[in-house]
């Protein structure tokens, strides 16, 4: 298993050095780095001083660059589908269909980014994965795929088995899928063709809350759109359940008032590496995972006092906007939703109030 790593700013504050930087710096502790870069542009080689593919290359010991080339790893999976359809139905039929032709829609990157990660890390081969994302709101959408698409599949389920369309069809569903399928659905037939899924997005909901396992930092410059941009990015964040470790500064010094809008976050501030190189901006650089391990954690439960406790920084209580549905709380919060699952001791209970206390967002329960 490898951290996770990626560093979120406005455009052009400077984020891919950063992540360049980050790179070289753990590749250089001894430690196995792939860093995945999603800009498709010749400017992160030239960065770089290498050229990039669609396939990991070592540029240096210990680390190995590749650019996200959307089209190539849509080919990848659909030969991945190709093969799960032979696995389990009689007749596949989309065997006439070839990755070649495929094109990819709008929407279609991050999936397959978030796929690609998911294999990478699977493969054992790097201790730690840098993503640098061509855009941070789409970044935080990725990784907060996992939560979103679990709960489509756990209420349209629900839904579906309530539904008098689903009580007609639920009969007739397990032989009709024992006569097309090879193989044998016992049980609940709904649970079966999911169930690989929904263990599948557990793991990287799992994952991505864990920060020791994926963490973000900021990247921000002095100007008042940069620091706003980034503290918007760290409370949409903590609707993912992501772990923001830490603030990295370019092009300057944060005056007090900045510096404290992002309190309790720990700062650095970084050297211009066009001026200075690369060794300066390394050497100034944090140990991530250090800082992940110290950073506020997005959602805390207390099951003794019924309270549940999320740290959303950069909002208000104008900004968030708070809904209960049977065993789910959803918190709304800027762009952002979260459909939190509560723990079984408060499942049941009703919402009894909600209060902000320093940037925490405290829900009781009766």
């Amino acid at each position: 298993m490898a951290l996770i790593l990626t560093y979120l700013g406005k455009g052009g504050c400077g984020s891919t050095t950063v992540a360049i930087a980050a790179a070289k710096q753990r590749s250089r502790a001894g430690q196995r780095v792939l860093l995945v870069i999603q800009d498709v542009t010749p400017a992160p080689a030239l960065l770089l001083g290498q050229p990039l593919g669609a396939e990991p290359a070592e540029l240096e010991p210990n680390l190995w660059a590749m650019q996200f080339q959307a089209a190539t790893q849509l080919e990848k999976s659909w030969d991945e589908v190709k093969t799960l359809e032979a696995q389990y139905l009689r007749t596949p039929f989309l065997k006439a269909v070839y990755g070649q032709e495929l094109g990819v829609m709008p929407g279609m990157d991050s999936a397959l980014a978030l796929n690609a990660l998911r294999q990478y890390d699977a493969s054992d081969r790097y201790d730690v994965i840098i993503y640098d994302g061509s855009d941070a709101t789409a970044t935080l959408r990725m990784l907060g795929m996992p939560e979103i698409l679990d709960w489509y599949l756990r209420r349209f389920r629900g839904v579906f088995q309530q539904s008098d369309v689903g009580r007609v069809l639920s009969p007739f569903l397990q032989p009709m899928a024992s006569a097309v399928l090879a193989v044998d659905w016992s049980g609940d037939v709904l649970d079966q063709p999911t169930g690989q899924v929904r263990s599948q997005l557990e793991d990287g909901r799992q994952a991505v809350t864990n920060p020791s396992r994926v963490a973000a930092f900021l990247v921000t410059t002095p100007t008042a759109g940069a620091v706003a941009t980034a503290r918007y990015l760290w409370g949409s964040a903590q609707q993912i359940g992501l772990t923001i470790g830490g603030v990295l500064v370019n092009s300057g010094h944060l005056n007090d008032d900045q510096a404290t809008s992002f309190a309790p976050l720990p700062q650095v501030t970084l050297p211009q590496v066009v001026e200075q190189g690369w060794e300066s901006a390394i050497d100034a650089l944090p140990d991530p995972a250090q800082w992940a391990a110290a950073a506020p954690r997005p959602v805390s439960v207390d099951e003794a006092t019924k309270t549940v406790r999320l740290f959303l920084p950069s909002f208000d209580k104008t900004q968030v906007k708070l809904t209960q549905y049977g065993p789910e709380v959803t918190i709304e919060a800027g762009d952002q939703r979260r459909n939190l699952l509560l723990p079984k001791s408060l499942q049941g209970k009703a919402v009894a109030g909600a209060k902000f206390q320093e940037q925490h967002l405290v829900i009781s329960f009766s």
